[in-house]
């Protein structure tokens, strides 16, 4: 049974963490996944995460970090996404299209109608079937994603840690609006300690399989 989860939250909220223990789990129930991750998840796509993520390019101006966020996941979406859910495969996405509306939306106020557009475009109308948002306040998300960076040398991935504070409380605004208008949307309170987020995770995640397997 095929369908299409996504991870959504603000930097440090331990998304990638969660992915692969919810792949884990389900891989051990003789599930196919897959696990991918925007921007990347292909080698095109990766390329131009190089370009989003690189603290160096400080030039690089909200309209044209939009449409790099565009290109990079038409490529994923047909190179990685809709392949995997074609062959039956349930997909697990750190970040997808919300991201785009509450970091250049929310974050940087460029139009959501415009973002709405070029998701729309970008994915061919691919969405997904469970949105997890993984909440919690900004300070101790960056705190999180800068020793995180630190510990792990992904310093050259750090562009938005280094945002203003408010820019994130933007963000996690945003998110929650677009939770509020979308039934798929699933808040998860990420704070605690792994095992007990995961354990959130996985009833939220059952609760939906039964609801699905439910459905003629």
């Amino acid at each position: 049974m095929a369908f299409f989860i996504t991870f959504e939250g603000i930097e440090g909220c331990g998304k990638s963490t969660q992915v692969g223990l919810l792949a884990q789990r389900l891989t051990a129930r003789q599930t196919p996944v897959l696990t991918t991750r925007e921007p990347g998840g292909c080698p095109i796509a990766n390329a131009i995460r190089q370009i989003l993520l690189n603290p160096a390019n400080t030039a690089l101006v909200p309209r044209a970090e939009l449409l790099l966020y565009a290109a990079a996941r038409a490529q994923h979406v047909a190179e990685v996404v809709v392949p995997a859910l074609q062959q039956g495969s349930i997909v697990i996405c750190d970040r997808f299209t919300d991201a785009t509306l509450a970091y250049q939306g929310f974050g940087r106020g460029l139009d959501l109608d415009l973002i709405h557009t070029l998701n729309q475009v970008a994915t061919g109308g691919v969405m997904p079937d469970l949105t997890l948002l993984l909440d919690m306040p900004p300070t101790e998300g960056l705190k999180r994603a800068i020793q995180r960076n630190t510990e792990s040398a992904l310093n050259h991935e750090e562009r938005f840690e280094m945002e203003s504070l408010d820019f994130h409380e933007k963000v996690r605004s945003g998110y929650l609006q677009l939770a509020s208008q979308d039934a798929r949307f699933r808040i998860i309170d990420a704070q605690g300690d792994i095992a007990t987020v995961a354990d959130r995770i996985n009833r939220t995640v059952d609760e939906f399989t039964a609801t699905r397997k439910a459905i003629p």
